[in-house]
């Protein structure tokens, strides 16, 4: 390679974007900056590239992760140096815990200022840690390298972020001013070979590799499954909609008894398989938790969202707990698991499959089944005797008028456990998906936006009142995209009111329920999207219908009480549980 241009800055970002959109990469997001302009013109300027800009770095990070989330295709995000490359740390956390492919390309100066206190510099070599799959420092572009060392890197980077455990990897670009040709100056010619240029394909291809078992490992699998006579499948976060149908239907064949997280797309839509929609609240009786009692608990997916379920398995251990996952990392924080199985789940309900018999298990299945139709139309009963919207009935109302095609998105903290145990079971979600990987309430926006923008359908989205506040500015990503977000506002931190620290009422309210006295109709107006508040529940109804038709972003906030919200809560429990026993 030769060029009389040492301006090469623009000719390496052109090749990096091709060979991003030659390994299937469709999308970059980006914050405007200055050290990274090649990047951003080369990306700009690819007919093939989709370019999303908004003004915070944060909010860029986490509308990646939704994309990536969507699709199971890395996004690119693409940010200058500083501070602006620091705020993508959540996005990765959550990439990395989640499993969620991502491309963090950060510009950097070059190593004559660094540690040397020039301005908007700091430390990004390994800025995201052990977060990151695999981190690269790339030098400034210099004829002394061949560009092959460039697209290598691309394909490297990819490679590393798809394969399992999938996750986020960390380009560092270094550029040397000036950052741009002058106007009108085309960047120099690049020699590379002849195949690349004539082709369409990345320049190192990595052939597809998915993790799964030796035969011995599935054949113990096999005889523990055929071997149970008190077997329950759970199934946590699926990565996808293809995954969650076949699942489905393995779990099907299997006939056991099935406690699907939200997060699994399985708790909200018809089942052909002995689905049990309100397990949580079926072990508040620790008599049905005692006779429910598992021997083999199979584990697909992530964690499940009850906690209460969690601690039924933990004191309840039965002879094995196999758990699959695509990732190699101990996913267990009750140290149940006796059978860690490393595999994709589509490849493994495959394997396994045509191992099992399929004996019946109908009598185990139905003494797991025998309070869900009194457990469902006891919830039904006490939320629709109130004329008035509360937190549950928002969950069960979304659930059951969601229409066909479109998906679901929750935000953590109570939204998420609401649709978890009082969703309708049998509603039309497309997909349902949450920030799982840490749980937190950073980014629900922008992720939301970008996972609507990477599943190309509708979306509704419920968050609180404190995960909209933490992410406000990220509602200008939501204003071009077709997602209904309905905002739960209790005034504060609602979760708080169920933990320990409630009983401490000398600081509870003003250190932990944090009340603020917002309402979101004038931000609405400032991002132009429509609003409307509603305090009964035939006006949710409306409202909510009226927005899912109208194929534009819409802002439905409901204003709650978080004292009325516990009481609430506490009372369908109370009678659950009364049913239950009784």
């Amino acid at each position: 390679m030769s060029t009389p241009n040492q301006n090469l800055n623009l000719a390496w970002a052109n090749l990096m974007v091709e060979e991003l959109v030659r390994c299937g990469v469709r999308t970059c997001c980006m914050a405007s900056g200055s050290r990274h302009s090649p990047l951003v013109v080369a990306a700009a300027c690819h007919e093939r590239m989709e370019t999303v800009v908004h003004y915070d770095e944060r909010g860029a990070a986490f509308f990646a992760l939704g994309v990536a989330r969507a699709t199971g295709v890395p996004c690119a995000w693409l940010t200058t140096s500083g501070t602006a490359a620091a705020n993508g740390l959540p996005a990765v956390i959550e990439a990395s815990n989640a499993a969620v492919p991502m491309l963090m390309i950060t510009a950097d100066r070059p190593p004559e200022l660094r540690d040397a206190g020039a301005n908007q510099a700091i430390d990004q070599v390994k800025l995201f840690g052990d977060y990151a799959r695999w981190t690269v420092d790339m030098p400034c572009p210099t004829p002394d390298i061949d560009c092959e060392y460039v697209l290598t890197t691309i394909d490297q980077a990819l490679h590393r972020s798809r394969t399992a455990p999938a996750g986020p990897v960390h380009i560092n670009c270094m550029f040397r001013e000036p950052l741009l040709p002058e106007s009108g100056c085309a960047p120099p010619q690049i020699e590379l070979s002849t195949r690349w240029y004539e082709g369409d394909a990345p320049y190192t291809r990595y052939p597809e590799s998915r993790p799964g078992l030796q035969s011995e490992a599935i054949r113990h699998i096999a005889q523990a499954v055929e071997g149970a006579s008190r077997g329950i499948l759970v199934v946590g976060q699926l990565d996808s909609t293809a995954e969650a149908s076949v699942v489905s239907s393995f779990a099907a064949g299997l006939g056991w008894p099935v406690l699907a997280d939200v997060t699994s797309g399985l708790r909200l839509r018809p089942a052909a398989f002995p689905r049990i929609a309100y397990y949580d609240q079926m072990l508040l009786s620790g008599g049905c938790a005692d006779a429910l009692a598992p021997d083999v608990v199979l584990h697909i997916g992530g964690r499940l969202t009850s906690k209460r379920t969690q601690q039924f398995l933990e004191s309840h251990r039965g002879d094995l707990y196999i758990h699959v996952s695509a990732k190699p990392d101990r996913q267990d924080p009750g140290h149940l698991v006796g059978l860690h199985a490393q595999s994709d789940p589509s490849n493994f309900c495959a394997t396994l499959s045509p191992l099992l018999s399929g004996g019946t298990h109908e009598d185990w299945a139905g003494e797991w089944s025998q309070g869900e139709e009194g457990i469902g139309a006891m919830i039904e009963s006490r939320l629709s005797a109130d004329p008035a919207i509360n937190e549950p009935a928002v969950a069960r109302s979304v659930s059951r008028n969601l229409p066909a095609g479109h998906g679901l998105y929750l935000a953590n903290s109570m939204p998420i456990r609401d649709m978890d145990m009082y969703g309708f079971p049998e509603g039309h979600a497309l997909a349902v998906t949450a920030n799982r990987g840490a749980s937190g309430i950073d980014g629900t926006l922008a992720c939301a936006a970008g996972y609507a923008t990477g599943l190309g359908a509708p979306l509704t989205v419920v968050a609180g009142d404190l995960a909209c506040l933490h992410d406000l500015n990220s509602l200008a990503l939501l204003a071009d995209v077709p997602v209904t977000l309905v905002i739960i506002n209790n005034d504060g931190g609602g979760i708080f009111s169920f933990l320990p620290v409630a009983e401490h009422e000398d600081v509870f309210e003003t250190h932990f329920g944090t009340p603020h006295g917002y309402r979101f109709e004038n931000v609405a107006a400032m991002y132009d999207i429509a609003y409307r508040c509603e305090d009964s529940q035939a006006g949710f109804d409306e409202a909510y219908g009226e927005a899912v038709a109208s194929d534009r972003a819409s802002i439905i906030e409901i204003r709650t009480d978080r004292a009325a919200n516990f009481q609430l809560h506490r009372e369908l429990d109370d009678a659950i549980h009364a049913y239950l026993e009784g």
